[in-house]
């Protein structure tokens, strides 16, 4: 799961809303925004760690000489040594700190499912938030199929229609 800052508040706010709806949790609604704000803030933090990790690994492919085509291997490593979560490991650490924080809030007022039930849901509402990165590189490459691929033009082309589609579908400004 690639997590867009533009899309935190709407996931926030999606979390309290559903899991309040189906009676999973009880938020009163002077404490809804509070509640929100305190996924935000988890949400946050994590991009926050995930912006450091891609400066440690451009940081240290540039000190060591890497080639760009290792830059997954490398990230892998450098956030398992960080215990950072990457890919599908997303989703499952955001919903354990959600659960976390429901239990300890003082704005959640009660909790009325058990914590693999509540995880469950929370992966569920996260998952529907996933943005599939394969159709937007697809759209992006449909727009640009009159450049020659391999080419430093195709490349620069491909970055600024990526940038295009992301807009259009509000994960970017």
């Amino acid at each position: 799961m690639k997590l867009y800052r533009l899309k935190i508040p709407e996931i926030a706010h999606d979390v309290i809303e559903r899991l309040c709806a189906e009676g999973t949790i009880e938020v009163s609604n002077e404490n809804r925004a509070e509640a929100e704000l305190d996924l935000v803030a988890i949400m946050e933090e994590y991009s926050r760690r995930d912006h450091e990790l891609r400066e440690r690994v451009k940081e240290y492919m540039a000190r060591n000489s890497v080639p760009y085509d290792r830059y997954g291997k490398v990230r892998g490593q450098l956030s398992a040594e960080m215990g950072h979560p990457t890919g599908d490991d997303v989703e499952r650490f955001l919903a354990r700190q959600f659960v976390e924080n429901f239990m300890i809030s003082n704005f959640v007022d009660e909790v009325y499912a058990e914590d693999r039930d509540l995880y469950k849901r929370i992966l569920e509402i996260l998952r529907s938030h996933d943005v599939d990165e394969r159709a937007l590189r697809e759209e992006a490459r449909e727009r640009i199929k009159n450049i020659a691929e391999g080419t430093v033009d195709y490349e620069l082309a491909l970055a600024e229609a990526m940038r295009e589609v992301k807009k259009r579908h509000g994960l970017i400004r």
